[in-house]
């Protein structure tokens, strides 16, 4: 088989190794090699669009420290699940910005906790614009809109202010290096209407054949949890590889993949707590892409098994 050069995208940038969604990860990311980097969107009170993985803010910002926010605290049910937190749509971008970000992740270090702050995606869309030009390489853009149907039902819609931002920025064609991803099939079937832009399927859960079909009417991509090209038994022991990557790329899919990473605990026994191991595995399957936390390691898998550029 003729091995794809797969696109590396640093997973809300280098993740790993610095607080997500932060302007410091999505660089080192970029600096590691990197092909594109992926960030979360949610919005503010006033409908800034921010870098968050969700709008709960609790759990990856200082804002429990702040004590004039204590009254914000509250509870909320979203998608059915009951969150108690602050949330980034009680907040105006420059309540936001007093803010720093921190680590989620105890098992990850913390030294780079609260040095930084929350990002608009404009300020990303500028990072990416400059590295481009002094790294001297375009850098892709992989933008995963979060929760956008809780969002627009309580008159927050972020698909028309993302694609306003994006024209504005020059991210209105087919071949921009640009993509925007959802679980939320509605959500990306609307943008579909709105922009020419790539859409990108995210799925957790098993994809029948129709359900591949109708995604490629309005999206170019999908990207399935890998276990869903590689699954586990109860042991967490590999099995064999579904067809899920060649069915995808016979409806001319692309198929990127979700997460990747480097500690031992998120890798089967079968790699032997070797993550190059299992970037190895998926490449040579024929992903188009890997989001990983790691950008570093994906990138030296990918050199050494494609060396061509």
């Amino acid at each position: 088989m003729t091995l794809k050069h797969a696109m590396i995208i640093g997973h809300r940038g280098a993740s790993g190794y610095l607080p997500e969604n932060t302007l410091a990860a999505f660089s080192l990311a970029i600096e590691m090699g990197a092909d594109a980097i992926e960030l979360d969107i949610v919005p503010t009170k006033e409908g800034e669009l921010i870098a968050r993985h969700e709008n709960d803010l609790t759990h990856t910002t200082n804002i429990s420290q702040f004590p004039e926010f204590t009254d914000r605290l509250t509870a909320k049910s979203i998608y059915c699940q009951e969150i108690t937190g602050w949330f980034t749509e009680d907040f105006t971008l420059a309540e936001i910005k007093t803010l720093k970000a921190k680590e989620r992740h105890s098992f990850r270090q913390q030294s780079a906790n609260y040095l930084h702050q929350v990002p608009t995606l404009q300020e990303v869309i500028d990072l990416v614009k400059h590295q481009r030009t002094s790294a001297g390489r375009a850098i892709g853009l992989y933008i995963e809109i979060k929760h956008s149907t809780y969002f627009r039902t309580i008159g927050l819609p972020m698909e028309e202010p993302l694609v306003e931002i994006l024209s504005r920025n020059g991210y209105n064609t087919a071949d921009a290096p640009i993509a925007i991803e959802s679980f939320e099939s509605e959500s990306l079937k609307h943008l579909h209407q709105l922009t020419q832009v790539p859409l990108v399927q995210l799925r957790q859960d098993l994809t029948s054949a129709s359900e591949l079909a109708n995604i490629a009417e309005y999206a170019v991509g999908l990207a399935p949890y890998k276990r869903l090209i590689v699954p586990t038994d109860e042991r967490g022991h590999l099995l064999a590889p579904t067809s899920l990557i060649q069915d995808a790329h016979q409806l001319g899919l692309k198929v990127y993949s979700w997460t990747f990473r480097n500690e031992n605990m998120h890798l089967a026994p079968e790699y032997q707590g070797n993550p190059q191991a299992e970037y190895e595995q998926f490449l040579l399957l024929g992903l188009d892409g890997v989001f990983s936390d790691f950008p570093d390691t994906a990138v030296s898998v990918r050199d050494r098994l494609h060396p061509s550029q």
